[in-house]
């Protein structure tokens, strides 16, 4: 089986799939003064043509670290938040097809409080936890979306690629 190393985020390594902010701990522009100091738009979310956004919740529990499918939406960016732990990501740059690019998955750590949101036909797949049994991760999707503008890709065995251990 292929193996897939994990890499922190950085701007650079991941303005090919979209943004990134941490949440918890800003370093960006603020109204107001403690105790009400407001950071104001980190970040931004393609909604396509919808005009109103879900929050849902993703409970990812430990697992093997296999890639096994990966998923993406046509016509929308995807946001996710890990709350309570920390995470693995994959992605892979979006294609003209449901040709999935393999040799291009990469894979990043994303600690809680950091808000990822993706581009529109951004392949990517469920996140694993880092070092929890059970990690709880904010979905923010349009409506149905899931339903509606989801093309999953589940891979061929000889196709899975494994992450490198990282603990």
């Amino acid at each position: 089986m292929n193996k897939l190393k994990y890499k922190g985020l950085t701007l650079d390594s991941f303005s090919k799939y979209g943004s990134f902010a941490n949440m918890i701990n800003p370093k960006t522009c603020k109204v107001g003064i403690e105790p009400d100091e407001f950071y104001r738009d980190m970040i931004k979310q393609d909604l396509g043509q919808a005009n109103q956004i879900c929050f849902s919740t993703s409970r990812v529990m430990k697992r093997p670290l296999i890639i096994d499918n990966l998923e993406y939406h046509t016509y929308t960016g995807e946001g996710m938040m890990p709350l309570d732990g920390d995470i693995l990501l994959c992605f892979a740059p979006a294609s003209a097809n449901d040709d999935l690019p393999i040799d291009q998955i990469e894979c990043f750590y994303a600690s809680k409080g950091t808000m990822l949101v993706i581009h529109p036909g951004v392949w990517h797949c469920a996140a694993f936890p880092y070092d929890r049994k059970c990690v709880n991760v904010l979905i923010a999707l349009p409506e149905r979306v899931y339903a509606n503008d989801c093309k999953v890709v589940n891979l061929a065995n000889e196709q899975w690629l494994e992450i490198e251990n990282h603990i």
